[in-house]
């Protein structure tokens, strides 16, 4: 089941699948998590969380149009290839269709590429590294 859920709720899953458990949840907070218009969202199997997104109202230099930035995504190790990141992200779009946002963008890391392209982004910029992290594509869907 999809959920709308706080900040708070995604910190734990961020810290232990995007920073290896190395942070505080406090460290693994992004500066706009709490703007007007971000939103956060968790797929639940059987009452635990099991994948979330962030999304924040946050445009791409030189595309035109209303956009989010997809941050954050991240699945628990014992489901990830079930689909629920790609039942999240489905939802997402629809939802932002219904808010009447133009594109969703993201830093993907390069492992994440083909989960990316599974769900309709394409990549739009070369590969760069995000320092302590790893090699990453910037990659965007058209949604209207």
């Amino acid at each position: 089941m999809i959920k709308f859920i706080t900040v708070g709720d995604v910190l734990p899953l961020r810290n232990e699948v995007l920073r290896e458990g190395k942070l505080t949840l406090n460290e693994c907070r992004f500066p706009n998590d709490d703007d007007e218009g971000a939103f956060h969202l968790g797929y639940y199997k059987d009452e635990e969380l099991a994948c979330i997104a962030s999304f924040h109202p946050m445009g791409y230099e030189g595309f035109e149009g209303k956009a989010y930035q997809l941050r954050g995504m991240a699945t628990t190790e014992k489901d990830r290839g079930k689909g629920f990141g790609n039942m999240l992200v489905n939802f997402a779009i629809t939802y932002l269709r219904g808010q009447k946002v133009n594109y969703i963008w993201c830093n993907a890391r390069k492992k994440a590429v083909p989960f990316y392209l599974g769900v309709g982004f394409e990549i739009i910029s070369p590969e760069f590294k995000v320092p302590g992290i790893g090699p990453h594509h910037v990659m965007y869907v058209k949604i209207q």
